[in-house]
């Protein structure tokens, strides 16, 4: 039977517009934000205030400041110190400017979630928000001829860190199995019947589809939870009736480029929600024995690719 599809309307303005007033400076540096009207809407959603509300990635907070702000509580976990400082200082900002809810952040490995939230909060988390590593051709700034006196435009903040030990630098196999590895951590912590919310999307390499929402659906079955809905939160606005697209450069470089070599590439506008949730009732051996060892292989047997975010964060 095929999952329910609605479209989140998450884009009525643009991402730093969204932002202003509301992060702390720095926060602009993290190559990969989360849009805080995607976690804003999945909040609302499928919480209340007063609920609990994790996010194992968490980066510079985006999931947590909305969570404060709509009245829930909220708990992230973030590999980067650099990152989980600049969390901190969201979420302490949030509360500062009449948000209602709570927040903490963890910094360590999010494969280690139920060690790194305290025992009493193990299943009692409502809600799951995070997003897995993806593809870096969406990812950073640019800085124009005008800005740096040097000829073409230079690319900056793309990268999470130079740690080796981060998932943005390991192998796709590893990072999918990685992936899941933290999924099943988020369902030992959600209370049963929670929500496990991702946003991901597709993107093209090489001419190559990376088709990651189909291979973050199947790490979310073999860490044990049950898929529920499928939906689209849009990137792009909404202005009499038609798409107001809002790429950035290079997204827009890559789409020429592709054009120019023959590829019908088209700008994403887009970002995949895949909605789990926890089953009500505990699991038993057998149920453990039928789940996937690994993630949903692609085509001729290869694993779907995807590379590039950041590793825990």
């Amino acid at each position: 039977m095929p999952s329910p599809l609605s479209v989140w309307n998450t884009a009525p303005t643009s991402a730093p517009a969204q932002r202003k007033g509301r992060y702390v400076p720095g926060s602009a540096a993290h190559p990969a934000k989360m849009l805080p009207r995607i976690a804003a809407h999945a909040i609302a959603t499928y919480t209340r205030p007063g609920d609990l509300v994790l996010d194992p990635m968490c980066g510079i907070g985006t999931t947590l400041v909305e969570a404060i702000h709509l009245g829930r509580n909220a708990l992230g976990v973030e590999y980067e110190p650099k990152w989980a400082d600049l969390a901190r200082l969201n979420t302490a900002s949030a509360t500062h400017e009449g948000g209602t809810g709570t927040g903490a952040v963890h910094c360590g490995d999010a494969r280690k979630l139920t060690q790194l939230i305290p025992t009493a909060l193990h299943g009692e988390v409502d809600l799951v928000v995070t997003s897995p590593p993806y593809g870096n051709s969406v990812h950073g700034q640019v800085r124009s001829t005008r800005e740096t006196g040097e000829r073409g435009v230079v690319k900056k903040d793309y990268r999470y860190s130079h740690d080796p030990s981060n998932l943005a630098h390991v192998s796709t196999d590893r990072l999918l199995e990685a992936f899941t590895e933290i999924l099943a951590q988020c369902r030992r912590v959600l209370r049963p019947g929670g929500t496990v919310v991702v946003t991901t999307r597709p993107w093209r390499e090489r001419g190559e589809l990376i088709d990651l929402p189909s291979a973050v659906l199947a790490a979310g079955q073999a860490a044990g939870l049950t898929p529920a809905e499928r939906c689209v939160a849009l990137l792009a606005g909404i202005r009499d009736s038609r798409l107001i697209t809002r790429p950035s450069f290079f997204q827009m470089k890559n789409v020429r480029d592709a054009r120019h070599q023959g590829i019908p590439l088209a700008v994403i506008q887009h970002e995949d929600v895949l909605i789990f949730t926890r089953p009500a009732t505990p699991m038993c051996p057998a149920d453990h024995a039928r789940l996937p060892s690994t993630p949903r292989r692609g085509a001729r047997g290869a694993p779907t690719r995807a590379i590039g975010k950041a590793g825990v964060s």
